[in-house]
């Protein structure tokens, strides 16, 4: 599998995420479970039936988060670097709207768009890869084409 990148914030609340569920919550369900059984019927045991489901759900997840932290690989910004890179903080200003944005590059499994962190791969983000300061990129999204000039980034 190949190697991706990840800020150090969002490698963190990946491992943080996968010890809570590997040393906390899984060990509270089977415990729920150990509880539930104990009642005695457990065809139509509520509690036994929901821990047993929420069990399963955390035993998906947490392979995927190992194989998820195994190949992951930390990536910051070079603040000296000339161009957008993974990991800048990039404010560009829409030249439709005439508002200033700010994004944070971020690799797809790190979306969060309502903080302003999108994915590399995204168009509005593979756009700005590997640009300088002063370009100005244009962008077809779902609401039609957008320019943006790039203001800053760090």
């Amino acid at each position: 599998m190949a190697r991706t990148p990840y800020t150090k914030e969002s490698y963190d609340k990946m491992v943080e995420r996968y010890n809570f569920l590997k040393r906390t919550e899984r060990p509270r369900v089977v415990e729920e479970m150990e509880e539930a059984r104990k009642q005695g019927d457990l065809s139509e045991n509520a509690e036994y039936h929901a821990a047993k489901e929420l069990l399963a759900h955390i035993d998906a997840e947490l392979p995927k988060l190992e194989d998820l932290i195994s190949n992951a690989i930390i990536m910051e910004f070079d603040p000296n670097s000339e161009t957008v890179l993974f990991g800048a903080t990039v404010t560009v200003k829409n030249l439709k709207t005439k508002k200033d944005v700010v994004y944070q590059l971020v690799s797809p499994e790190s979306v969060d768009v309502l903080n302003g962190k999108i994915s590399t791969k995204s168009p509005i983000g593979s756009a700005l890869m590997g640009k300088k300061r002063g370009d100005v990129v244009e962008v077809t999204t779902p609401k039609g084409v957008n320019k943006f000039e790039i203001i800053d980034f760090k």
